[in-house]
């Protein structure tokens, strides 16, 4: 389906659903949770609940990610714009959150269209009216879909340059193969003559990193038990959610942020079907993997983005090497 809203002024706003699917949440917890070593895929975090509760995490004083992140956007902004040239089309993976999209759009030179792409229906809309309304001139063309899945590009206005903006250090939640396959996607995607932007967490001391994953309000747990939450509003199951604990650690020779929720005791969950009850028994310190979140040395991030088809050409970091946001390009045609 596609909505255009007409104007007098030669940009367009459009929004483009493609009807992305997040996959049954029935069937895939029923399946992780049979499972010899439990888990649930970490896209079902982010309900309306969960989305709100990830943005009070990114204000969190233990979560460095997204503070780091713009600041080191605000610094090098003009240099970027000075890099991608006019008349700009850039397109951002995973945009509702369109806080750090402005900063690059308002250094870019005269940027044509602003393409994010979110599998959030109604938020990625908001945002990408609120965005229309602020840029005289620039082309919105909005599309809800799932960017790890194929789906074409909307034709934009402009002839400048593509650049593909995927921040948030996103990339670290996706297996370091996965991550080249996704890289290699978005290097066919983007075309050639292309750039990508993209943010990367990087190793660090552990003192610094597990904070961030299990603040001490308290936050990132109610996050992640908002998965059982979550179950039990949308599918009926009686998951005791006192029961669960949320648990993080980092792996340091594997260089990634391991979550998980444990059973403080044994019990049996029972998850409604249409077939019948199914039921899911837990031992006593049993766990259930949420999520994984990798971190790179820049060397490494390099050499991931290489094996993939992007030349890394520019990379940046905040004074105390916590984050980096890397400028990669593709081979011209």
């Amino acid at each position: 389906m596609l909505d255009v809203e007409c104007s007098r002024r030669p940009s367009r706003l459009e929004f483009h659903d493609l009807s992305p699917e997040l996959g049954d949440f029935r069937r895939e917890l029923v399946t992780g949770l049979s499972a010899a070593r439990k888990s649930i895929p970490c896209r079902f975090l982010y309900d309306a609940r969960g989305s709100a509760l990830f943005d009070r995490i990114c204000k969190l004083p233990e979560y460095y990610p997204t503070r780091t992140e713009l600041g080191i956007l605000r610094q090098i902004a003009p240099e970027v714009a000075e890099r991608v040239g006019p008349g700009a089309q850039m397109i951002e993976l995973g945009g509702v959150n369109s806080l750090k999209a402005r900063i690059l759009l308002d250094a870019l030179d005269e940027p044509a269209a602003y393409i994010p792409i979110d599998i959030s229906r109604d938020h990625l809309r908001a945002s990408a009216e609120a965005i229309y309304a602020e840029k005289a001139g620039l082309s919105v063309l909005a599309v809800c879909a799932d960017y790890t899945q194929p789906f074409e590009l909307p034709e934009a206005p402009g002839g400048g340059r593509r650049l593909g903006f995927f921040p948030g250090s996103t990339i670290g939640n996706l297996q370091p193969d996965e991550a080249i396959g996704f890289l290699a996607t978005w290097v066919k995607k983007l075309g050639p003559g292309a750039a990508m932007i993209v943010g990367v967490d990087l190793r660090k001391d552990p003192a610094i990193l597990e904070p961030a994953y299990d603040d001490a309000q308290g936050v990132t747990a109610d996050f992640s038990r908002n998965l059982l939450v979550r179950a039990n509003r949308e599918l009926g199951s009686d998951f005791d959610i006192d029961a669960f604990a949320h648990r993080s650690r980092y792996d340091v020779p594997s260089g990634r942020i391991v979550i998980n929720l444990e059973s403080l005791k044994a019990q049996t969950v029972t998850i409604p079907s249409d077939d019948g009850s199914i039921e899911i028994r837990f031992a006593q310190g049993e766990r259930i993997h949420t999520e994984d979140s990798y971190k790179y040395s820049l060397e490494g991030f390099k050499t991931l983005a290489s094996a993939a088809g992007f030349r890394p050409t520019a990379h940046w970091t905040d004074e105390n090497q916590l984050f980096s946001v890397h400028y990669l390009e593709t081979a011209e045609g």
